[in-house]
């Protein structure tokens, strides 16, 4: 059964469309890539599947159910979550309490000020839970502001993974990373994948190879090519995608092209 399910999503900017009939699906266990060149719509398909924008045509669908014109908010409480291109953590708060209020969000278990989120012995023990699972449990009384880039984009996928989701949206994740620290992340997520589903929108084409099980091409706004990493490697269409965009790897390398 498919966990999302997007059904002719079209988006319009005045004269300029932006989605143009998007169709995908993604299946339990399963990584959906997202990859085209700068302006090709890619972020704006994942405000509409989030909720930030509303599709002027088209379904969207997550565990069989409409969320179409459903609000942010139902959709997450509905098991939809996202990640974003730039960190969206609370830095004067720790580590911890950034999980653990993500996790009373979902919970509903306290309508207190969010401070009171410390004092919940069962919210901590799942933030520390999840804090173990993204390697940051050592650094779980340390404040968002004190830590890495790197570290912030753990903490972010953290509070994503608090609110419990059937599905993640993952928006540039490495984005602004190191190597070592992109290996890390890849690595957490190829754990994480075989038990959440995700659509992954990413630059670093090492990340889309190693963890994508399907990969759609998205230029102008629509889907010009579809199929596992190798086949996409392979389409002229897919690979014209990146022309002038950065230089084109060989089809058995380990670069579609350089910039997605």
């Amino acid at each position: 059964m498919n966990v999302l399910e997007i059904h002719n999503l079209c988006k319009s900017f005045g004269a300029v469309r932006v989605s143009r009939d998007i169709c995908l699906s993604v299946a339990a266990h399963q990584c959906h890539a997202l990859i085209g060149p700068n302006g090709a719509g890619k972020t704006t398909l994942i405000h509409q599947i989030s909720g930030v924008l509303r599709p002027d045509a088209g379904q969207v669908l997550l565990d069989g159910h409409d969320i179409t014109a459903q609000p942010i908010w139902r959709r997450a409480q509905a098991g939809l979550g996202r990640t974003f291109q730039i960190t969206s953590v609370l830095p004067s708060f720790s580590v911890r309490e950034n999980v653990a209020l993500a996790a009373q969000a979902k919970a509903g278990s306290s309508m207190r000020f969010f401070a009171a989120a410390s004092d919940e012995a069962a919210l901590n023990r799942r933030a520390e839970a999840i804090l173990a699972r993204i390697c940051l449990e050592d650094r779980a009384d340390v404040l968002a502001a004190d830590l890495s880039h790197g570290e912030r984009r753990l903490l972010e996928l953290g509070i994503a993974l608090a609110g419990a989701p059937k599905f993640l949206l993952l928006d540039e994740p490495m984005a602004g990373l190191g190597r070592v620290e992109s290996a890390m992340l890849i690595e957490i997520l190829a754990v994480l994948r075989r038990e959440i589903p995700m659509l992954l929108v990413e630059h670093d084409m090492d990340a889309i190879f190693r963890l994508a099980d399907t990969v759609s091409v998205l230029v102008e706004g629509a889907v010009v090519a579809r199929g596992t990493p190798d086949q996409v490697r392979a389409d002229p269409a897919a690979r014209a995608a990146y022309l002038g965009e950065g230089t084109v790897g060989d089809p058995v390398g380990g670069t579609l092209g350089g910039t997605a």
